[in-house]
Parts: structure tokens; C-alpha cells; sequence
């Protein structure tokens, strides 16, 4: 098969991040495939490239995804990078693919949804009026709170150790910049960002944290992004307090809403037992690979 790949200019370029872009195209100029490598831009990830690779399924097995492949690999190397990392659903060609070409299994993601047909509204309520001493709750969409934004800030370092087994993921450092940021790239796409907080009243410090991302029209399903207790406020039962909430709110602000998506690391056990306690019920799991260079 003639095979002719092509880079492309990619703008999705941000503050930690650019992009690198190619096309596969066979002899009558046909897209059969395409490739795009991330290459994060901070310094505590600056080893790290994110491949998402696809072939057309007509053209698998004909070395399309070896020739993109072996171009995004020279990049990450030429971009002096010492991992590569990618995911594939298990089982799936992709999966096939990874592990024939000397990537290795780095984590398993286990992805879970409650349908807003099967919410149970008594047993939230209950969760959520359960006494937790000396903390409360807070909520807002969309871009923190000034007031909060310092404190919110210094609470996403309750993800500094969340559960990546094998994975070379590096740090993510936050500041209060990159909380408003990403706050608004959510918004730009046209998506709500709700978040739920549990507030330390002793000092009115943020304790934990838990994101729901919902389409902009209401409709669909909205997807959990990240749930954090810092170590000091853990063993409190926050974690399931603040999803509760989140559940609660978004089952009764969007009455079109499919359903709720969340991921969790195989080996997170303690947030897997909260998802399965608010009723989230197993979909699928993909593989994250890493191709040590």
C-alpha cells in the first residue's frame, strides 16, 4: 500500500502543552489515519508525550498505525522526551496494537456511570445530612470565587498522590492562574463546570474538592473530573460527602441529563467504594500504555 504521511499545522496549543499533527493518506490522497502527539510544556512533565493514534478499521493491518507510530515516536525523541504514554480500551485492536509494539501496561482505568433515571435522591439526602463536625459545604460554577481561589488552589495538592501505579506522569503544579484557566477552557468549549468544596470551619481552609463537567445544553451525559481530600482531612468521609452533593445538584438542575460518567484507577480502592456506594455501575475499562524511550 502507498502510504504518504503528512504533518499538520495543530492549534491546539495552550499554556502547558502544544500539539504535533499528522495525516496518512494512501496513493488517491484518501485520509486513512491520523496521529497527534501531546507534549506537555511545564517543568515537572516536560519528559512526557501523549500519543492518540487512529486507523480508519478498513485500512488496520496494512502499517498505517506503524508508520504514524514510528513518526510520532522520532518526534517525542526529537522533542526530548523520555516517556510516551497512551490508552486503549481492553481488548480492543488498539490494545492489540500497544502491547505488539513494546508498550507496557502502566495503569488500568475502570470508568463507571449513573444513569439520572437511577439516582437514588432518599439515600443522597442521607448521605448529605450525615453530621461531618467541623466541616461544611460549599458550591459555585464556573471560575472559583475570589475569595476561595487561594485556598481552592492549594487544595488540588489532594491529587499530588492520587493512585498512577507505573505511569512516568511527573508533577502538575497549581496556581491560582492555572485554576481560572482551566476554568475557563471549559467554558469556551461550551461545557458547565460545578464544583463542591468541604470547607475546614476552623479556619474556613478547603479540605477536599469534587468537579462535574455537564453539557452546555443539559443534555447527555456530564462527566466527574477531579475528587480530592487533602491527607490531614481524610478518614472523614468527605470523598462521598461532596460527590453526594454533586449528584444531588446536577439531578436537580438538569432534568435532560443521561447520566454521570467517572474514571477511577484500578488500585484507587477507596474511591471505587464510593462510586459503588452512590449507585455508579461498571462500562468499560481501557489500558494506559508507556513506551519508555
Amino acid at each position: 500500500m502507498s502510504l504518504r504521511i503528512t504533518p499538520l499545522t495543530d492549534p491546539a496549543h495552550g499554556p502547558h502543552s502544544r500539539r504535533l499533527a499528522w495525516l496518512a493518506s494512501d496513493a488517491d490522497s484518501i485520509p486513512v489515519g491520523t496521529a497527534f502527539l501531546r507534549l506537555f510544556t511545564d517543568p515537572g512533565q516536560g519528559h512526557l508525550a501523549e500519543l492518540t493514534l487512529h486507523v480508519h478499521p478498513v485500512e488496520r493491518r496494512k502499517c498505517v498505525g506503524s508508520r504514524l507510530l514510528d513518526t510520532a515516536v522520532a518526534a517525542a525523541r526529537d522533542n526530548a522526551r523520555r516517556c510516551v504514554i497512551a490508552q486503549a480500551e481492553a481488548g480492543s485492536p488498539g490494545d492489540r496494537f500497544l502491547l505488539a509494539r513494546s508498550f507496557r501496561k502502566v495503569l488500568t482505568l475502570r470508568f463507571t456511570r449513573l444513569p439520572r433515571a437511577d439516582v437514588d435522591a432518599t439515600a443522597l439526602a442521607e448521605i448529605i445530612e450525615r453530621p461531618h463536625p467541623g466541616y461544611r459545604l460549599a458550591s459555585w460554577q464556573g471560575t472559583v470565587p475570589d475569595d476561595l481561589a487561594q485556598t481552592f488552589t492549594a487544595s488540588r495538592r489532594a491529587m499530588d498522590d492520587m493512585p498512577m501505579d507505573d505511569t512516568d506522569y511527573g508533577t502538575v503544579t497549581w496556581d491560582v492562574d492555572r485554576v481560572r484557566a482551566a476554568a475557563k477552557a471549559v467554558a469556551e468549549r461550551g461545557d458547565q463546570l460545578h464544583t463542591v468544596v468541604a470547607i475546614d470551619t476552623s479556619d474556613d481552609s478547603i479540605a477536599g474538592f469534587t468537579e462535574l463537567v455537564v453539557p452546555g445544553n443539559g443534555k447527555g451525559d456530564g462527566q466527574h473530573y477531579g475528587t480530592g481530600v487533602l491527607p490531614k482531612h481524610r478518614g472523614h468521609g468527605l470523598g462521598q460527602w461532596m460527590k453526594a452533593e454533586s449528584i444531588r445538584r446536577a439531578h436537580g438542575h438538569y432534568p435532560d441529563l443521561g447520566g454521570l460518567l467517572t474514571d477511577t484507577a484500578d488500585s484507587n480502592t477507596h474511591m471505587r467504594r464510593i462510586n459503588d456506594s452512590l449507585g455508579y455501575a461498571p462500562t468499560h475499562t481501557t489500558i494506559q500504555y508507556q513506551l519508555d524511550l
